[in-house]
């Protein structure tokens, strides 16, 4: 038998500490969430995707009574920035969340987001990792009121990802 460790490298920022293009593609996540089609689990998800042409594309989860035909903020982005700008390579995501039903009831929307930042689920990640598999690594920034998290590719958060077959 054989032991090993996976490390991730991960940067913690505040949000006033991020960069200016970062903290701009944050609020689009974060404006994004505001889109979504929540009727189900009241939680509210936004992704941004920064492309290397400068485009910016956003979206937010959608969901649906029959629970496999929704779609998740993440690939809902990914899949509308990869149709309106083919063969471009997407630099950065970031991803912002909020529950409404977690809070007061009377707590402004503006004020519902996610303490901790949230990560993509595995389907999201496998369907990123296409895209980075295609034009390279792809950044995420994964916010949260009190922290965002910086991982330096989809593959940090997918170490074992599927891409030959």
């Amino acid at each position: 038998m054989k032991n090993f460790e996976i490390k991730i490298p991960v940067k913690s920022y505040s949000f006033d500490e991020l960069g200016e293009a970062d903290r701009r593609l944050v609020e689009e996540a974060r404006r994004a969430t505001f889109t979504s089609y929540v009727p189900y689990s009241h939680f509210h998800v936004g992704a941004a995707i920064q492309m290397a042409d400068g485009k910016t594309f956003a979206g937010s989860n959608q969901e649906n009574a029959a629970y496999p035909s929704g779609l998740c903020a993440e690939r809902t982005t990914a899949y509308y920035a990869s149709a309106n700008d083919p063969g471009v390579a997407m630099n950065t995501i970031a991803i912002a969340a909020r529950c409404p039903d977690n809070f007061p009831k009377g707590t402004p929307a503006e004020e519902t987001f996610q303490r901790r930042p949230i990560s993509p689920c595995g389907a999201c990640r496998q369907a990123l990792i296409e895209y980075e598999h295609a034009y390279g690594p792809i950044r995420v920034l994964l916010y949260g009121t009190d922290e965002v998290y910086e991982f330096p590719s989809v593959a940090s958060l997918l170490p074992y990802c599927f891409t030959d077959f």
